[in-house]
C-alpha cells in the first residue's frame, strides 16, 4: 500500500454522498507498499479502506478481484468486502483512477513471523484454495513466464547497476523457465500472500488482504510464493523449520500430488524470479510521487541463488 494519487477532503465529501456509511471522523493516507494508493477512512459507523488502483492493476480486472473477495467471504474466508454505493456498484472512478471502498479488517501483519505463524499462514492458504474452487470467473496470470520475459527485457540494460552479474543471472534463469510445468492442479490462487497480506490477532490469522494479483494458476506455485515470502531469514538463508511448518499445515487440508512435489524446485525458482523482476523494475523506475522507497530486489537475488541449487522438494521441508 502507498499513496500516489491524492484525495482531498473535498473529494472525500463528494465521494461520501454516493455511499451510506455515515459521517467521516478521520481520513489519512497509508504510506506502505508499492502498488496502489490507499487511505484509511473512519466514520461514525466503522472503518474502511479507500483504494485507488495504480500501476499493475487494470480496471478491467476489478470485477474479478472484487467479486472474488465477496465470494470468499461466503465460504468463510475473512477478507475485505467491497462496499456497494447507492447505485449498487462496488467500484467507481475517483480522480481519474478506478477505485473501491472496502471494509477494514482488524489485526496486524508481522515483519518477523515465527514457525507457528508460518503454520497458520499455510493453513490459511489451503483454505483459500478450497474456498475458490466454485468461483466461476477466471483471470489469466499476467505475471507468469510471458510477463517475466517482458520485465527482463525492460530491465536488462540497467540490471548490473544494481548488482554485478544480475542481468546474466536473470537471463540464465529465464531460459530455464522453458520447462515451466503447465498441467498441475490449479484454481484460484492469491499469488501475493506475503506476511504483510496476512493479519493476525492473538496469534491466529484474522484476515487475508490484497487480492490484486489473484488469478487462475497452479496451487503449487502459490505454495512456492509463500515459501519465498515466509521462510527466508534476513541473511538470505532458507529456514527449513519454517518451511516444514508451513507445508505441514497446508497438507492438513490439501495434499500436494507427486507431480506438484517434483515441480516445486522450478516453481520456487520462478516465484523468486517473478518478485526479483518486479522489484528490479520498480527500483530502476521509481515513482517520484510515492511516499515509500521501492523494495530492494537484491533480497530475491539471494533467494533465487538458493533455489538454483535445490534439486528435491525435501530441501523445502516437503
Amino acid at each position: 500500500m502507498a499513496v500516489y494519487t491524492d484525495v482531498s477532503f473535498e473529494d472525500l465529501e463528494k465521494l461520501l454522498t454516493e455511499y451510506d456509511i455515515g459521517s467521516p471522523r478521520s481520513f489519512k493516507g497509508i504510506a506502505e507498499g508499492v502498488e496502489n494508493s490507499n487511505f484509511h477512512l473512519q466514520t461514525d459507523r466503522g472503518g474502511y479502506i479507500l483504494t485507488l488502483y495504480e500501476k499493475r492493476v487494470s480496471a478491467d480486472d476489478l470485477p474479478f478481484f472484487l467479486g472474488l473477495m465477496e465470494h470468499l467471504a461466503t465460504r468463510g474466508i475473512d477478507c475485505p468486502q467491497p462496499v456497494r454505493n447507492r447505485a449498487g456498484k462496488n467500484s467507481i472512478v475517483l480522480n481519474g483512477r478506478p477505485a473501491a471502498l472496502l471494509t477494514f479488517l482488524d489485526g496486524v501483519s508481522l515483519r518477523k513471523p515465527d514457525v507457528m505463524h508460518c503454520a497458520q499462514a499455510g493453513e490459511a492458504l489451503a483454505k483459500l484454495h478450497a474456498a475458490g474452487a466454485d468461483f466461476k470467473p477466471a483471470r489469466r496470470n499476467s505475471l507468469s513466464v510471458t510477463g517475466w520475459k517482458k520485465l527482463a527485457g525492460d530491465t536488462r540494460a540497467d540490471a548490473d547497476t544494481v548488482q554485478a552479474g544480475l542481468a546474466s543471472l536473470i537471463e540464465t534463469t529465464l531460459a530455464e523457465m522453458d520447462a515451466w510445468p503447465t498441467a498441475l492442479p490449479s484454481g484460484i490462487i492469491h499469488a501475493d500472500l506475503f506476511p504483510d497480506n496476512v493479519l493476525f490477532t492473538d496469534g491466529k490469522v484474522s484476515g487475508l488482504i490484497d487480492f490484486y494479483f489473484a488469478c487462475n494458476d497452479a496451487f503449487a506455485y502459490d505454495i512456492a510464493i509463500m515459501l519465498n515470502a515466509w521462510c527466508f531469514e534476513p541473511d538470505g538463508a532458507y529456514n527449513i523449520t519454517k518451511g516444514k511448518s508451513l507445508l505441514s499445515a497446508y497438507r492438513q487440508y490439501r495434499e500436494p500430488t507427486l507431480q506438484e512435489a517434483e515441480a516445486l524446485p522450478i516453481l520456487a525458482r520462478g516465484a523468486a524470479l517473478r518478485f526479483l523482476l518486479t522489484r528490479l523494475f520498480d527500483w530502476l523506475n521509481p515513482d517520484p510521487a510515492a511516499l515509500v522507497r521501492p523494495k530492494d530486489p537484491r533480497d530475491y537475488v539471494k533467494r533465487l541463488r538458493f533455489h538454483r541449487n535445490v534439486r528435491n522438494a525435501s530441501e523445502y521441508g516437503l
